[in-house]
């Protein structure tokens, strides 16, 4: 890993919400056998399970976390031009394990369906959509260029 002599970009070491830089933090409970509960710092939650009940998966939760990123850039930036008629996200990808990588997920695919109205505004929107899209993929999304970058996971018995 290199260092750097630059000080931080941001202010604290204390976890924050929203999109600047800085730490983040959410902390999980288990509710029941197999059941969960994750809070973030400003009091979002949200429950998980393994999959016997109708709450996601971790790996749904993935998913999820990679279309809502981009979600978020990509209606951002077209919605300057048009607010759109339909948006919708779509994550999915193949759950494999192998002997030498143990689980993982591979074929991670993004699909969007946005449509904009008709007139100067939603052409502009549609012009920017692919653009849009590619700077989610390529700089903007903190999710998806985390996994396509690879970064270590750190786990601790505390």
């Amino acid at each position: 890993m290199a260092t750097t002599d630059q000080a931080p970009i941001h202010d604290s070491d204390e976890p924050t919400g929203g999109t600047g830089p800085g730490p983040r933090r959410v902390s999980l409970t288990r509710t029941a056998a197999g059941a969960y509960e994750a809070v973030n710092v400003r009091g979002g939650t949200i429950r998980m399970s393994g999959g016997d009940t109708e709450d996601f998966t971790p790996v749904e939760l993935l998913l999820a976390a990679i279309a809502g990123c981009s979600a978020v850039d990509v209606d951002t930036i077209t919605s300057r031009r048009a607010e759109p008629i339909e948006f919708e996200v779509a994550a999915e990808g193949e759950k494999s394990r192998t002997d030498e990588d143990g689980n993982h997920m591979t074929d991670l695919e993004v699909t969007f369906t946005v449509r904009f109205a008709e007139g100067d505004d939603g052409d502009l929107a549609r012009e920017m959509l692919p653009k849009a899209v590619q700077m989610s993929r390529d700089r903007l999304c903190t999710v998806s260029r985390t996994i396509q970058l690879g970064t270590p996971v750190t786990m601790r018995v505390g």
